[in-house]
């Protein structure tokens, strides 16, 4: 009896151990066919990785995603992309690098039938499959001057999700919100760029556990999450006071993406942060007059610290004349000049990028618009994709990309067209643009307003700097230019020939160094500074350059350096709608304020100079500072 007893235990024992063994094994199946590699996401509060006992294969690898979790993101929704083994499918961004252009609830396809299969098999309209051919260019060669790409015989099933409330962006264009930075396989291109397919030795500082998600041969991983709750509301028209709240905010809850493996400059930028928000007060400081800044002691420890600590690195990828080739002269001059002079600094160049909190993406704006642009196409899209194909040259070549999504790299651009041109790929980076609207996709805390300068020389750039004295400004308003946009024809149609103290012209008459313009500027009280197809005018600059109390009509506009400079103390900001009551309000100034405001004007003229040499507190050391700052306080750790 006790023998058949123990039988009879041995023999439940072993079904209870093969139960308990077929269900570890369906649990280990279920990890791997439905939740991404190495990684499950918890709450906010904790995260857990899950580590198989051996490698995987490549077809796993080049099945799985891995997701990353971005709080405080202003992106405002979520951009998720999951590559399942069994539906072979990603979630679908708003451009395709093969040349796909969203319109508002419809998805329309650029001329390059003959690179991409489209599959109208789903009836859904927001969601297609598109496959890319095995061997399509994404991007067409242009005067031998365009980025080139290949697929190399990969075939992906992408799916994006379409934003059926965008925009018409500039020139009839499509309005393309910030993309998941989602790429194909990418080669290293040819041609232009005259770079060999090796990758450099740098990419030894990519952790052994960090997986290319979307196939050995992508330059770009997943992206991680967007928090919806994160966006601020900008309000239609945006007011100074306005975006000073707007700033604060962003202080607050913009973060930039959780660096996907961890470095010490990350732990450096949040000491330097931590320094700065503790500044020692000051009250005086040689060349530095206070009541120009919204915090002195704060903007005189970052930029001591900057000159300590702040290495860049320059990419040498890229051919002329896109790349590398700084134009000095003429309303975009700024982003050549800062080219210059980032490229050649000894100071803030760093060659081993390991050691870089910044990396400078040295493309000019103004020579992408004439190198590529089309005479009457009304359309950039063409340039939208050199832009593209570049940081996928350099998301192919480097890790550092990938690192940050590009949070931790910046570019300088003056041309109108940049906004629309760098959303796309590059919306993550720090972006310094001359044309800073806050309703075109600027965003206050990350992007740098870039000032607009005209140099019209070269060898000297600060030549005719200043103006008559006080008592010799006998003019109380004056503007002259083209009747760019809506702005200035109605500023016409109120003052033009209808006050003597209103000097309001069209434009004037030509003259040797248009001397008549520089002559109005310099002896005017305040030069009007009105909007012309854009937010963005040189009059800004140039108002300062000659002493005269600049009055800023642009609505949205963001003044150069805000997160630093208090322009309220300086300068007078008029609402569009105002332009009717431009003479009374300027009026209404008391002398006494005037005589204050012109003499900050002199005061801050310092910060909007170029010089052949860079010198301290100079226009290039205030965009490296403002970039810097606006890092410093996005930047998060791992």
């Amino acid at each position: 009896m006790g023998q058949a007893f123990f039988s009879i235990f041995q023999l439940e024992t072993k079904r209870l151990l093969w139960l308990i063994g077929i269900t570890f094994a369906v649990f280990l199946l279920f990890q791997y066919s439905e939740l991404p590699y190495l990684a499950t996401t918890t709450t906010s509060s904790g995260s857990s990785r899950f580590h198989p006992a051996d490698p995987p294969s490549e077809s796993i690898l080049n099945n799985v995603t891995t997701d990353f979790d971005i709080a405080n993101s202003t992106n405002g929704h979520v951009l998720e992309r999951i590559v399942d083994s069994t539906s072979s499918s990603i979630e679908k961004d708003n451009v395709l690098g093969a040349g796909f252009v969203v319109e508002p609830k419809k998805v329309s396809i650029s001329n390059t039938s003959s690179l991409v299969g489209f599959d109208e098999s789903d009836e859904n309209p927001v969601v297609e499959n598109v496959r890319i051919s095995d061997n399509g260019s994404t991007i067409k060669q242009a005067e031998n001057l365009e980025l080139k790409s290949s697929n190399n015989g990969m075939d992906m099933n992408f799916t994006r999700e379409v934003n059926t409330s965008s925009e018409l962006e500039h020139k009839s264009d499509t309005y393309l919100s910030p993309p998941v930075e989602m790429k194909p396989n990418i080669t290293p291109p040819q041609g232009l760029l005259n770079i060999s397919n090796e990758i450099d030795s740098e990419n030894d500082e990519r952790p052994k556990d960090d997986v290319n998600v979307l196939g050995k041969n992508s330059s770009i991983s997943s992206m991680p999450k967007e928090n919806k709750d994160s966006r601020i509301a900008v309000p239609k028209v945006t007011s100074i006071s306005e975006m000073n709240e707007l700033l604060l905010k962003s202080r607050v809850s913009y973060r930039s993406m959780r660096p996907r493996w961890s470095s010490s400059v990350d732990n450096e930028l949040l000491k330097v942060r931590s320094e700065i928000e503790n500044a020692p007060i000051v009250e005086n400081v040689d060349n530095l007059y206070a009541p120009l800044y919204r915090n002195l002691s704060m903007f005189k420890r970052s930029y001591e610290l900057m000159e300590e600590t702040l290495k860049v690195y320059v990419y040498r990828e890229g051919s002329k004349p896109i790349m590398h080739l700084p134009y000095l002269l003429g309303i975009y001059a700024s982003e050549g000049w800062f080219m210059r002079q980032m490229e050649g600094n000894k100071r803030f160049v760093t060659k081993d990028p390991k050691k870089a909190h910044l990396f400078y993406l040295p493309f000019s704006s103004r020579m992408l618009e004439e190198t590529l642009y089309v005479p009457d196409s009304h359309n950039n899209r063409n340039l939208r994709k050199y832009l593209n194909g570049y940081v996928d040259l350099i998301a192919a070549k480097h890790p550092f990309w990938n690192r940050t999504g590009g949070a931790d790299h910046f570019l300088v651009a003056c041309h109108d067209w940049a906004p629309t041109e760098t959303r796309q790929n590059m919306a993550k980076c720090i972006r310094a643009l001359c044309n800073s609207d806050v309703k075109e996709g600027f965003v206050i805390g990350k992007d740098v307003s870039l000032p607009e300068t005209y140099v019209r020389n070269a060898q000297k750039p600060t030549r005719d700097i200043g103006g008559r004295p006080v008592s010799k400004r006998k003019t109380l308003a004056f503007f002259a230019g083209g009747m760019h946009g809506y702005v200035r024809p109605i500023l016409l149609q109120h003052w033009e020939n209808k006050d003597p103290d209103m000097k309001i012209f069209g434009i004037l008459p030509k003259s040797k160094g248009n001397r008549n313009y520089i002559q109005y500027m310099k002896s005017s009280k305040y030069c009007i500074c009105a909007k012309g197809y854009e937010v963005n005018s040189p009059r800004v600059v140039e108002a300062i350059f000659y002493e005269c109390v600049p009055v800023i009509i642009s609505d949205n506009f963001v003044p150069p350096f805000f997160e630093v400079l208090n322009w309220e103390s300086f300068a007078v900001i008029v609402m569009e709608k105002d332009i009717p009551n431009l003479k009374s309000i300027l009026l209404s100034i008391p002398q006494k304020r005037y005589l204050q405001m012109q003499m900050r004007v002199k005061k801050v003229q310092q910060h909007f100079l170029w010089h052949r040499s860079p010198e301290k507190y100079d226009m290039f050391h205030m965009i490296l500072h403002s970039i810097w700052f606006n890092r410093v306080f996005t930047t998060r750790a791992r």
